[in-house]
């Protein structure tokens, strides 16, 4: 391979290398905006699931080691007050996160992967309110403290 002069361009390079110059340049019709708001959704997906990986591996954890009672199984309030300072814990990180990443405005982009959060956790309370899985304090805690965790995590970024 050649190295480049000012005989040869970047793009030839690229064609004797087999990468066509599509590669190195965005899309006709790609917009500064377009990519902007690739990136403003990844970093709300990519909070949510910080938040998400950390929450469920904590758990198999807990249960692996037998602090948690086997799945299936109630666990006591006691346990359900760790399990909320933990969520607590990784939905203000998973906030930092997505405000980390956010290409503009991180705090709104916490806030608004917040507001996700708070909906899909109403949406679980309500599905599980009267199946006797836990405290009915624990599902209203975890949708209560969105809004919090988010200005926290998005605070510590700035």
């Amino acid at each position: 391979m050649l190295p480049i002069s000012e005989d040869r361009t970047q793009s030839q390079v690229s064609q004797e290398n087999g990468m066509s110059n599509q590669i190195l340049t965005p899309p006709a019709g790609e917009s500064a905006a377009s990519r902007r708001l690739g990136r403003s959704v990844w970093a709300i997906v990519a909070g949510f699931l910080v938040v998400v990986i950390l929450s469920i591996a904590t758990d198999m954890v807990l249960h692996m080691f037998g602090i948690y009672p086997a799945l299936g199984q109630r666990m006591s309030d006691k346990l359900f007050v760790w399990a909320t300072i933990y969520r607590t814990l990784y939905a203000t990180f998973g906030s930092y996160i997505t405000a980390r990443l956010a290409p503009n405005r991180p705090m709104k982009h916490a806030m608004i992967g917040a507001v996700i959060g708070m909906v899909i956790g109403t949406v679980g309370a309500v599905a599980t309110w009267n199946k006797g899985l836990g405290p009915h304090w624990y599902p209203i805690a975890l949708v209560v403290e969105g809004i919090p965790c988010a200005w926290v995590g998005a605070k510590i970024r700035e």
